[in-house]
């Protein structure tokens, strides 16, 4: 598979070049090599707009934290799952960014956002709101929602992270910034953002 041009993960930055890539069908996410390429190559428009620097580290593709967390064992990051929900009546849509290795106590988010029942969004929605595919959720999604309909939840934990780390779109890779440059680029995404105490319901 084609990837684009870009730094190597030592660097601070990266630049993305354009170039032709086959039109192939990927078999992990049903997309093609050039809408994949596009993805990620928006991802990195906007961080070099931002100013904001960051590390890629490509690796093989993985839809969950477990068939990530082999890859992520050498990079210096807070590692993060993201998953996308909607309330009850689907007329509200979250994007809840939890430290990787907690369990998500759905009902303990929906009690502090003070939402009723939550549950994962479908593909449609997600595709719809954050314009990726599943297991490659991911906040830099937001850049493809334009009405900021999506309403952001995060790990109050993940204050204490000095960088953190999130899949460009597309699952194939993994790129770490600093945690300031994170919430910076919250906010220039112009989304509700909101901090929570999550709770691993796992201990």
């Amino acid at each position: 598979m084609i990837k684009p041009s870009v730094t190597n993960s030592t660097q601070r930055s990266a630049v993305f070049t354009p170039f032709p890539v086959s039109p192939l069908f990927t078999v992990f996410s049903g997309l093609s090599v050039t809408s994949e390429f596009i993805m990620e190559g928006s991802v990195y428009a906007r961080l070099d707009a931002l100013g904001i620097p960051y590390e890629r580290h490509e690796h093989p593709p993985g839809a969950t934290v477990d068939d990530l967390a082999p890859y992520w064992a050498g990079i210096d990051a807070t590692h993060c799952k993201n998953l996308f929900l909607r309330n009850q009546k689907g007329t509200r849509h979250y994007l809840v960014i939890a430290i990787h290795t907690k369990r998500v106590d759905l009902r303990g988010v929906a009690d502090q956002i003070g939402d009723g029942k939550l549950s994962f969004g479908s593909t449609e929605r997600l595709q719809r709101y954050l314009g990726v595919a599943p297991g490659s959720v991911s906040p830099f999604g937001l850049i493809n929602d334009l009405e900021r309909q999506v309403r952001v939840i995060l790990d109050r934990d993940l204050k204490k992270a000095s960088r953190v780390s999130f899949h460009p779109n597309v699952n194939t890779a993994t790129l770490t910034i600093a945690f300031p440059d994170f919430e910076r680029f919250l906010a220039s995404c112009g989304n509700p953002v909101r901090y929570i105490d999550i709770v691993d319901k796992g201990k």
